[in-house]
């Protein structure tokens, strides 16, 4: 933003004149130092002369017939269609995306597509690293062969109709030249060593004051994918050393000239060092999700050694009480978190969260400070994963009554969740999950009460007795489904349970003056609400 005049305003452009109606009037008034009235201008060079505009419904035309394209919207669709046509007469496809095609749209009113090359050898060069050069810096849209391969050709859009418009095409080239050249040079220096050359110099950068260097930070990397490998059954040697190579990339030129390339560079790299292809697609994977939304690491390699980074990153920040506070992220932890809990729910991971962390504290053991910081972590990732339900359209009491159970395996969650969701739709939901909160509330209230087998010699209606047996009955027939994690059959055996309950209700006095009674009682309940917990706490439904 630049000041004008003597005037406080600021604006981004030298303002030349000022249009300001309301209908057919000019609104009179001075604005960054000009007067308003009803003249504007079109092109600069196509129609450099004023146009007086009368009404709104006179703008767009009469800008369009001076060359400029007024309408963002328009102006976007046709650069659009210009590149798409452009890039299929080169046999090829254009490589746009949203972000580039609004800056391109922003930067020119009178649009005129401009195809050019660059010399076939800047093609060794990984690709990425010449896409993004061209998008990032030269704000040029390059083409891709219809395998997706990069071309040596890309397409600038120009804000003039050239009567020459090789001159702009020889313009552009030269100026992308340089750039593809250092990348080059970058690519080629970067060759000369392998990724685990670069292992030592990481032990003289810091990754956090009190964490250590970045080479500590991969060796605990390493050492927790070897574990994450075993229980999802990867290669835990590969794992191993994917872990301690996770961060080489970021010593190389390339990356350091190219910074969205870190990742990328690393599978380029250990492609060329001729490690195993799992290993090179996983130190891409490492950084994934990079974004929300983004795709998740697929090789058992990549899953390993991302969900290893990001769970020890949250562990390592909060273990030295740097948690997040309000808009303040400054290690993303909440990607991090969600991007962890996306790798365990959408993969079905059978890990137990608990144990993960705790196994990252162990290796930390020396620099955290902070008292249960498993938990804690734990609890900042049982709300993430309440994000994650929420925006799916899962509701809140519903996730609750699954998280009261605080259970470790993120994928048993998942099958909890759908689970309680399955037996909301049931008939004699809302009265189990009632009866469950009554149950609750009364037990709450026995302060001294401790849980036992009830004793049937006790029973003194036959209400009782009834309940007894059918809860007898309820926990022979879904053992099996528990162990077998079918947890929606389960709720569903235990809808049954409704009549005998609604009746123990309506027929006993729980709190009973004998003693002993009572306590029998309180247990028969204990054991209901027990059947229901190993599943949810289905109280919160209600």
């Amino acid at each position: 933003r630049m000041r004008w005049g003597d005037s406080d305003a600021q604006f981004v452009r030298p303002v030349h004149w000022l249009l300001f109606m309301q209908g057919n009037h000019v609104v009179h008034c001075n604005l960054l130092g000009v007067d308003a009235g009803q003249k504007t201008f079109g092109h600069r060079f196509h129609h450099p002369d004023a146009i007086i505009i009368n009404g709104p419904d006179e703008y767009l035309d009469k800008l369009r017939a001076a060359c400029v394209l007024a309408d963002f919207a328009e102006r976007k669709a046709q650069i659009m269609q210009q590149v798409t046509h452009a890039a299929e007469a080169l046999n090829g496809t254009a490589d746009v995306d949203d972000d580039l095609l609004d800056e391109v749209t922003a930067l020119v009113e009178w649009p005129v597509p401009v195809t050019a090359s660059f010399e076939d050898k800047y093609l060794a060069v990984p690709h990425e690293a010449l896409i993004y050069t061209m998008k990032k810096n030269q704000k040029y849209f390059p083409v891709l062969s219809h395998e997706g391969r990069l071309m040596n050709h890309f397409i600038t859009i120009s804000n003039i109709e050239s009567t020459n418009p090789d001159v702009i095409r020889d313009g552009n080239e030269r100026v992308v030249r340089p750039r593809l050249a250092d990348a080059m040079f970058f690519w080629q220096q970067d060759g000369k060593r392998k990724l685990e050359d670069h292992l030592e110099s990481m032990k003289s950068v810091v990754f956090q004051q009190k964490l250590g260097s970045m080479y500590e930070k991969s060796e605990r990397v390493a050492a927790l994918s070897r574990e994450i490998a075993q229980h999802i059954k990867g290669d835990e040697a590969l794992a191993h050393r994917a872990g301690m190579l996770s961060r080489c990339d970021l010593m190389t030129e390339t990356v350091g000239e190219f910074a969205e390339m870190q990742g990328i560079m690393g599978r380029h790299q250990a492609l060329r060092d001729g490690e195993p292809e799992e290993l090179a697609i996983a130190m891409d994977e490492f950084y994934m999700p990079r974004f929300s939304g983004d795709r998740l690491p697929q090789s058992k390699t990549g899953i390993a050694i991302s969900l290893a980074e990001k769970i020890d990153t949250l562990v390592g920040i909060f273990g030295i009480g740097m948690k997040p506070t309000g808009d303040k992220d400054p290690f993303a932890l909440r990607r991090a978190a969600l991007g962890a809990l996306r790798i365990l729910k959408e993969h079905q991971l059978d890990i137990d969260l608990h144990d993960l962390l705790k196994r990252a504290v162990e290796q930390l053991i020396s620099q955290v400070t902070e008292k249960n910081t498993h938990e804690q972590v734990y609890e900042f990732m049982l709300n993430r994963l309440k994000g994650i339900y929420s925006e799916e359209g899962i509701a809140t009491e519903t996730f609750l009554a699954v998280a009261a159970r605080r259970p470790g395996n993120i994928a048993d969650f998942d099958r909890r969740l759908h689970a309680v969701i399955a037996f909301q739709q049931l008939p004699e939901a809302d009265a189990l999950a009632a009866a469950n909160k009554r149950i609750s509330n009364i037990l709450k209230k026995a302060k001294d009460f401790k849980p036992v087998e009830p004793r049937e010699s006790l029973f003194q209606q036959t209400e009782e007795m009834a309940l007894n047996d059918k809860l007898t009955e309820m926990a022979n027939l879904v053992t099996p489904m528990l162990l077998a994690g079918d947890y929606q059959g389960t709720l569903k055996a235990l809808a049954s349970l409704r009549e005998p309950v609604d009746i123990f209700f309506d027929e006993v006095m729980v709190m009973a003056e004998d003693e002993n009674i009572r306590a029998n009682r309180l247990s028969l309940l204990t054991r209901l609400q027990h059947l229901f917990l190993q599943v949810a706490d289905i109280s919160h439904l209600s």
